[in-house]
């Protein structure tokens, strides 16, 4: 019989006690029983979840994303000839997690016709950012083009088929070559960041095509088939397609200038690239560009609201195993009154980001007007609050570990970098914020539908109903700009409040009431009293 190997545990100098057991294969959907609750509850595909949940759980998957973040990009302007060919090498295990992702449907399982596309996708997301968030942006970019395709039905009908075959095909070839094909999205330039109507870059007509010329300071995952790019034509700002490789075969004119040395989501190769004349396919309407790739910026902000309930849950698990397997002061951590404080208010924050961001995916699903419109203002409200908890909860779960959550061993690290991407990409919380309120003037049916989603709970607590009402009392519109961002926390924690009163165990929601409603608390996590807990730390699994 064969045994596996184990560590040592007595060494020279002493004998190592008091850690808990090596956590070895979880099962990131069985495991977890508040996101099957919320997962079901909005019509996401328990099977898919279950299965996705299940690989990327393994041990095997989880060395592969700390692999991948370690063993980082490699860019590769020249040939040994000293050819061009402005290529991005990957450890192998990046592939593996970008082959299991697409296979699994990551991209395309919102546009296959099946119920509930977009909130199993959002449940995918989730997934894949408690193990590697790096490989979410390409696939989440994939994922989004697709509704900015349509824009141009040859293109779609060219593209759409490639992006939806769930075949990863690593190889730097022609697109028409390849199994399956991926996407990226080169917007932001040096003098206007978020302020896109200021890019530079010039779009020349040839023809039935356009040339491309200027820079991009950020383009994301340039090893991606194709780009939607924001260029100036004659009639403004148009969007475009820039293939990397030409109809002809040829490299086109894309050249990568430097990968960014990020603080985090460091398996991900994001780039600085500049066109030199590159071949691109308008998209849209000349002078539309921005209403054009908003398609695309508006799915790929469902992922950054719902991708910061994945870094949490990632590392309230990690805290959970450690309390669980640890003891100090006579006493196992997960027995000490103060401990038990500050992980209940950690289920808190959890619970309410997991469900929200899958209540918004579930409007994505739907297709009458009151679901595009709750989906369009619920997703920049989800995004704004969940990134603003997100790095102050990473870190509070870090700081349970102590010391070892502060060495790379631990997952902690790489959460605690990612924690504050979400916030910024397709947004920082200054522009989203502003979006709210472009949401309320242009499309007066936001306003409305998001009051009645909060009118779905009056009744339940009357803490609730009393906020509600004064909320709306000193917001009976869209408030003034400088109070955007206090208009979109309140109406994020009412949101949540709301889904919690409805859905979730009373233990949680009366917690939740009293500690974010009523603000009987203090100002950091676990400053706070709620009695018994363990109604809600249960919650964890």
């Amino acid at each position: 019989m064969t045994h596996p190997l184990k560590p040592r545990t007595i060494l020279e100098t002493h004998e190592v006690t008091n850690q808990p057991e090596e956590r070895g294969d979880l099962d990131l959907w069985q495991d977890d029983p508040v996101f099957r609750h919320y997962a079901g509850l909005f019509g996401a595909d328990q099977d898919d979840l279950a299965s996705f949940g299940a690989t990327l759980g393994r041990e095997e998957m989880r060395d592969a994303g700390r692999t991948a973040n370690r063993c980082l990009p490699e860019l590769h302007v020249f040939d040994r000839s000293g050819r061009r060919i402005d290529e991005v090498h990957f450890h192998p295990a990046y592939h593996q997690l970008m082959e299991t992702g697409l296979a699994a449907g990551y991209a395309a399982r919102p546009w296959e016709g099946r119920p509930g596309g977009h909130a199993t996708h959002a449940g995918m997301v989730y997934i894949q950012n408690q193990v590697e968030p790096g490989v979410a942006c390409p696939m989440t970019m994939t994922y989004a083009a697709v509704p900015a395709l349509r824009h141009n039905p040859a293109l779609a009908a060219e593209w759409t088929p490639r992006l939806l075959s769930r075949r990863y095909d690593k190889a730097s070839r022609p697109a028409p070559e390849k199994a399956g094909a991926t996407i990226g999205m080169a917007m932001t330039e040096k003098q206007g960041g978020s302020d896109v109507r200021s890019n530079s870059t010039v779009a020349t007509p040839e023809g039935d095509v356009w040339r491309l010329r200027g820079h991009k300071w950020f383009c994301s995952a340039p090893m991606c088939d194709a780009f939607l790019t924001l260029a100036q034509a004659p009639g403004g700002l148009t969007c475009f397609l820039v293939p990397r490789w030409t109809p002809d075969g040829e490299r086109n004119a894309f050249q990568i200038m430097r990968l960014k040395d990020k603080l985090g989501n460091r398996a991900n190769a994001s780039s600085e690239i500049e066109y030199h004349d590159a071949l691109a396919w308008q998209l849209g309407d000349e002078g539309r560009g921005v209403k054009t790739i908003v398609e695309m910026v508006h799915h790929t902000r469902l992922d950054t609201a719902m991708a910061p309930a994945g870094l949490m849950r990632a590392a309230l698990s990690e805290a959970h195993w450690w309390v669980l397997g640890r003891s100090a002061f006579q006493r196992r951590l997960i027995d000490q009154p103060l401990m038990r404080a500050v992980l209940a208010d950690l289920v808190l924050e959890w619970e309410a980001t997991t469900a929200l961001g899958l209540r918004v995916a579930h409007s994505f699903d739907g297709d009458s007007e009151t679901d595009r419109a709750f989906a369009r203002i619920g997703v920049a409200i989800a995004k704004f609050l969940s990134n603003k908890r997100c790095p102050n909860f990473v870190y509070e779960a870090m700081e349970i570990l102590g010391g070892v959550g502060y060495v790379e061993e631990s997952p902690m690290p790489m959460l605690y970098r990612e924690a504050p991407l979400n916030s910024i990409w397709e947004g920082s919380g200054n522009v989203i914020a502003l979006d709210v309120l472009r949401a309320l003037a242009r499309e007066p049916l936001a306003g409305e539908v998001l009051v009645a989603e909060l009118d779905t709970a009056r009744g339940v607590d009357p803490r609730y109903d009393a906020e509600l009402d004064a909320t709306l009392a000193r917001w009976p519109a869209a408030p003034p700009e400088a109070e955007a961002r206090w208009y979109a926390e309140r109406m994020a924690v009412l949101l949540q409040a709301s889904i919690l009163l409805r859905h979730a165990p009373d233990a949680v929601a009366d917690a939740f009431v009293a500690t974010r409603i009523s603000r009987d608390r203090g100002d950091v996590i676990g400053a706070l009293s709620m009695g018994d807990v363990s109604g809600i730390i249960e919650r964890i699994g």
